[in-house]
C-alpha cells in the first residue's frame, strides 16, 4: 500500500544526494513531486535517473531569491492547485575555519540554509493551507548538537532552523499544518565526499552506536513517516537520525 498516494510534495535541493533519495521514495509511495534545485543540469540528471513521468515536475529555482520562490508557487498553483508536503531540504555546508570565514561566506551560508526555507515556506503557504493534511519538514543537521568547529556559519543557520520550526509549528497549528525538523548525522553523499576528509567520515562512523557510514537512504523512512497521516499529531518536534551518535 502506497503511503502517500496522490499527495503533492515539494522537495528543494532535489538534485542532491538527500533530495534524490527523497524524490525517489516519495514517487514510489504514490506522491506527485515538484523537484526544485538551483541548476537545470542537476534536475536533468534527476529526470534521467528516475525517468520522465507525469508525477514528477522539475522547477529550476534559487531558493535564496524571493522571485524564484514565487516562481515555484505559480508553477504548482497552475499545475496542481495545492500542496500537501513541503520538504525544505536544500542546503550548503562548506568547511571553513572560523578565522577564515568572510562576511560574504557567512551571509551566503545563512541565506541558503535559513533564508531559503523562510522564502519557500512563505511563498507556498497559501497552497499548503488548501491541503487537509499540510506537512512542513525541515532538514536540519546533527552538527547543532556537537557544534562542529569548522562550520560555525552552517551550525548557526541550522540551529536557527530549529527555532524556526518550533515557532512555525505554533503559528500554523490553527490550519492543522504540522512542522517538524529532521537532524541527520554526517551523511555520505557525493557532495559530502568532496567536502570532508576520509578521516573525518571514518571518525564519525566509529563514534555512533551503529558502526557504519550514514547513507541518504537512512533518512528516507523518517521523512516519509512525518509526511503521512500517522504523524498527524506530531508537530514542533525534532527527529534525530544519526545511528546513535547523539542522544537527545
Amino acid at each position: 500500500m502506497m503511503k502517500l498516494n496522490r499527495k503533492i510534495a515539494i522537495i528543494t535541493g532535489a538534485a542532491g544526494g538527500l533530495g534524490t533519495a527523497f524524490t525517489r521514495r516519495f514517487l514510489a509511495e504514490g506522491a506527485r513531486v515538484c523537484a526544485t534545485d538551483k541548476t537545470t543540469e542537476g534536475l536533468a540528471r534527476l529526470t534521467a535517473e528516475l525517468g520522465p513521468r507525469i508525477e514528477l515536475m522539475t522547477v529550476p529555482a534559487d531558493i535564496t531569491k524571493e522571485a524564484d520562490a514565487e516562481k515555484i508557487y505559480h508553477k504548482i498553483a497552475e499545475a496542481w492547485g495545492y500542496v500537501d508536503i513541503l520538504i525544505n531540504n536544500a542546503g550548503w555546508f562548506p568547511f571553513s575555519a572560523f578565522e577564515q570565514i568572510t562576511y560574504e561566506e557567512w551571509k551566503a551560508v545563512i541565506s541558503v540554509n535559513l533564508d531559503g526555507p523562510f522564502l519557500v515556506t512563505k511563498a507556498l503557504l497559501p497552497l499548503i493551507k488548501k491541503s487537509t493534511s499540510g506537512r512542513i519538514i525541515n532538514i536540519g543537521s546533527g552538527s547543532i548538537y556537537t557544534g562542529t568547529p569548522n562550520q560555525t556559519h552552517y551550525v548557526s543557520a541550522k540551529a536557527a532552523l530549529l527555532g524556526f520550526t518550533r515557532s512555525l509549528a505554533n503559528a500554523l497549528g490553527d490550519y492543522k499544518i504540522t512542522v517538524n525538523l529532521v537532524t541527520p548525522g554526517l551523511t555520505v553523499t557525493p557532495n559530502l565526499v568532496k567536502a570532508a576528509s576520509p578521516a573525518m567520515i571514518e571518525e564519525v562512523e566509529s563514534n555512533g552506536a551503529l558502526k557504519r557510514k550514514q547513507e541518504a537512504e537512512d533518512l528516507v523512512g523518517g521523512v516519509v513517516f512525518l509526511a503521512t497521516d500517522d504523524a498527524a499529531f506530531i508537530t514542533g518536534q525534532t527527529l534525530n537520525i544519526d545511528g546513535g551518535r547523539t542522544f537527545i
